[in-house]
């Protein structure tokens, strides 16, 4: 979710019909949970930023040593505590805070992750270089993220439509190379690039970027 008043607004205001919505492709979504569960450690330190209702970090603790899952959403994190004790975790905690604003000191973690964010923040470069001084050395950044640019293009038009009627919030279109070249301009280098939808052409690009590291071999 993006940092400003209206969006944080917008995001709280939508948090329960959010949280009863279907996953639209249950089959990509799982490919993204299963490979993230392979390329995480089991002792890793994990940050999750704009997690929404928190089902996504919910499915990742058991794969990793810790998950601090954020979200600038209030009402979002509310939901995504109410389902910690039905999930079992002892591992997760949710907390409020903009992407760019997340808990714990510089390398803090060896992963962040975020989901279907990042055409949702207006500021990304310094969020990125954000997220890439929470990372220790050779830490990973997982994203996966709708590219607009590679959608109809009735959906940008419809965009700024919706956004003045309010139901709408800050949205960016931009295709994978040029959230790419945002992701290395931060100082990551990318390591892993797919696309786990089901259809045939997916617009959700997947990427592992990683911190580096002279000292630690890339994962992935």
């Amino acid at each position: 979710m993006v940092s400003t008043t209206d969006d944080t607004q917008f995001w709280d205001k939508a948090a329960r019909k959010y949280a009863a919505a279907p996953i639209k492709d249950t089959i990509g979504y799982e490919r993204t949970i299963e490979r993230t569960r392979e390329i995480l450690g089991a002792t890793d330190t994990v940050l999750e930023v704009g997690c929404g209702t928190g089902t996504t970090a919910l499915k990742l603790a058991p794969a990793v040593g810790r998950l601090i899952a954020t979200d600038v959403s209030s009402e979002m994190i509310a939901i995504a505590r109410g389902k910690v004790a039905t999930a079992g975790c002892t591992n997760v905690d949710f907390a409020v805070a903009a992407a760019g604003d997340v808990p714990g000191p510089d390398a803090a973690y060896n992963a962040v992750l975020a989901f279907n964010l990042l055409h949702l923040i207006p500021a990304r470069p310094s969020t990125l270089s954000s997220l890439h001084r929470r990372l220790k050395p050779g830490g990973l950044f997982i994203s996966k993220t709708p590219c607009l640019s590679e959608m109809n293009p009735l959906i940008r038009y419809a965009i700024p439509i919706a956004q003045f009627a309010g139901k709408a919030p800050y949205v960016s279109c931009f295709s994978a190379a040029e959230l790419e070249g945002e992701i290395e301009a931060a100082g990551f280098t990318i390591i892993e690039r797919a696309r786990h939808g089901s259809t045939r052409k997916d617009a959700r690009i997947f990427l592992v970027a990683q911190k580096p590291t002279d000292q630690s071999p890339k994962r992935g």
